[in-house]
């Protein structure tokens, strides 16, 4: 096996990356990406994830649409990015990957 260059990476995902089928969150996405981020820690790579909410809601779109403040909005945006991180821990969490969600 390779030695890894790197030690530790921080690896973005796009909210669309865990949906799939016209879900907006979809098991066969989370399934994909739990499998390529589980190969990547078995390597011994520390990772780091940073999570999206788009798939759920985009705060800057949605106030323009429906008159809401567009803080209120930006807010509930943020929510959809936690929403995303537990549903991609949990899914880690079944390949026996030790996670945390910090927002």
């Amino acid at each position: 096996m390779n030695t890894p260059i790197y030690k530790r990476v921080l690896l973005k995902l796009s909210g669309n990356a865990v949906s799939s089928e016209g879900e907006n969150i979809g098991s066969k996405a989370l399934r994909h990406l739990c499998e390529e981020i589980v190969s990547a820690y078995q390597t011994g790579i520390q990772i780091g994830l940073v999570v999206g909410g788009g798939n759920l809601l985009r705060g800057n779109q949605w106030s323009k649409a429906s008159g809401v403040d567009r803080a209120t909005a930006d807010y509930v945006g943020m929510l959809a990015t936690v929403i995303n991180a537990l549903a991609l821990q949990s899914a880690l969490e079944k390949y026996g990957i030790e996670t945390r969600v910090l927002s």
